[in-house]
């Protein structure tokens, strides 16, 4: 009990001292309350122990988790706690002669004035609770632990990847080794209320800007606003970084229709999840406005252009979960009389049981887009999907296979159809290794074959960032 005590103690400030300065997140105080009156309650029945007395009622009802690991680690060990406790309770309060507890527990004011003072810090009080009536010692002095900032602190989080592809070809070789990319993302909490990421690229001997923006969460409305350069929320792959996708490269379609590697713009980013729920579900809106650059969709341009996106997810069963999304996009470039209009429609289904989390998914994706465009008063509307599948075997074997399918955005038409199945080893968290087929095949350009092996790995706290 003394071990168990302690380690709830400790774990209590070190989650206390963390959660103002958490990475990226805003403190949630609800989540601190309710821990500190678990805190409260199980120091209440130990005391009634101490006392050579039979708590009453019920076991104290320990706060959910949350997703949240650090606070996760603290509701796990207050359910072993109060587990031990009820079965002291149970051997010691037997029913027999009047329900007698035998003789009561050894020494325990030291645990319960730590925590006494984990449950006022978790509750936000300045100092312990008071002994309860039964309490027969003095509490140990009380601590004060600062909230200040170091000079460590102040320093942002470092990740660094690399991608590194081998590649085979049919017909002529050319390109054979390619340091597709490098990336280091820095990430920090500015303050309570605001938080940061900047993702800097470096391929072919040029450094570019991938991602570079603030963000303030917990705002009125449930609303989260970032501003910078972003990834746009289009689709269900195109926000995730290109190290982090499924495949080596974005679909056909993200290609053809945006740029080569997504769409990427400079702006505003409005976000909300809405307070109703059809089915059980949870609905999430999306606002963006950017001068977003794209030579298939605005030809260069740097107009404003504006994204709206809807999002819908559900619980299907303890082992399946769906997604469904719309998105709108558009804008005009008015030097050449160019007027765009995609609107998409993307479906996911995954399975995954919570017994095998970690060595069983299986996802499968599929994404359909409609591409309007005018231009010099000519007006074609073309049509781009694909479907992707993924299976993990293992904790390390993941297969996968990708089908992609997209008409020329503009101009003569062409029909552009792509396979690429794949096989991916994860060595670990730090390290995974893909081997990857292609066969492509176009109207205008004929058809081709190719073998490549990519190596991706990480180092830093954030592993294969998607966003």
């Amino acid at each position: 009990m003394h071990v168990r005590a302690r380690t709830v103690c400790l774990l209590a400030l070190c989650w206390l001292g963390s959660a103002t300065v958490a990475r990226g997140q805003v403190p949630r105080r609800a989540t601190a309350d309710s821990i500190g009156r678990a805190l409260g309650a199980l120091t209440a029945r130990l005391d009634s122990i101490e006392a050579g007395t039979c708590p009453s009622g019920p076991a104290v009802a320990v706060p959910a988790r949350t997703g949240e690991p650090q606070t996760d680690s603290l509701v796990g060990s207050l359910e072993t706690l109060s587990r031990r406790l009820e079965a002291i309770r149970a051997s010691r309060c037997a029913p027999g002669a009047g329900g007698a507890p035998a003789p009561a527990a050894p020494d325990t004011s030291g645990d319960l004035a730590a925590l006494r003072a984990a449950a006022a810090a978790a509750a936000g009080g300045g100092a312990p609770a008071p002994p309860s009536p039964a309490d027969t010692t003095a509490p140990a002095p009380t601590e004060f632990v600062g909230r200040q900032r170091n000079a460590s602190a102040l320093n942002p989080e470092i990740s660094a990847t690399g991608d590194v592809r081998l590649v085979a070809r049919d017909g002529r070789q050319h390109d054979n080794g390619v340091a597709r990319e490098f990336e280091v993302g820095l990430q920090s909490a500015l303050d309570p209320y605001s938080s940061t990421k900047i993702f800097l690229t470096f391929e072919d001997e040029e450094v570019g800007v991938e991602e570079g923006y603030i963000y303030w969460t917990g705002l009125p409305g449930r609303l989260r606003v970032d501003v910078g350069k972003f990834r746009q929320q289009l689709g269900d792959l195109n926000r995730w970084h290109l190290h982090a996708l499924p495949e080596t490269e974005y679909p056909l379609v993200y290609q053809r229709f945006l740029a080569p590697e997504g769409l990427t713009g400079v702006g505003l980013s409005l976000y909300t999840a809405l307070p109703v729920s059809l089915a059980g579900g949870t609905h999430e809106i999306w606002l963006q406005g950017t001068t977003a650059r794209s030579d298939p969709l605005y030809a260069g341009g740097r107009q404003p252009t504006f994204l709206l996106r809807l999002q819908n997810f559900w619980q299907l069963s303890r082992t399946t979960y769906a997604q469904i999304g719309g998105t709108f996009t558009g804008g005009n470039n008015d030097a050449v009389d160019l007027r765009s209009r995609l609107g998409g429609l993307d479906f996911r289904l995954t399975y995954r049981p919570p017994e095998a989390g970690t060595r069983r998914e299986i996802t499968l994706r599929a994404e359909g887009y409609r591409l309007h465009a005018t231009e010099l008063g000519t007006t074609t509307n073309r049509y781009g999907t694909f479907v992707d599948l993924n299976a993990k075997l293992t904790r390390r074997w993941v297969l996968g296979t990708r089908y992609d399918w997209v008409e020329a955005p503009r101009g003569p038409s062409d029909t552009e159809w792509r396979l690429t199945p794949s096989v991916t080893w994860w060595e670990s968290e730090f390290v995974y290794l893909r081997l990857e087929g292609e066969h492509r095949n176009s109207d205008l350009a004929g058809s081709h074959n190719m073998l490549s092996l990519q190596a991706v790995w990480a180092m830093g706290p954030h592993k294969h960032e998607t966003y």
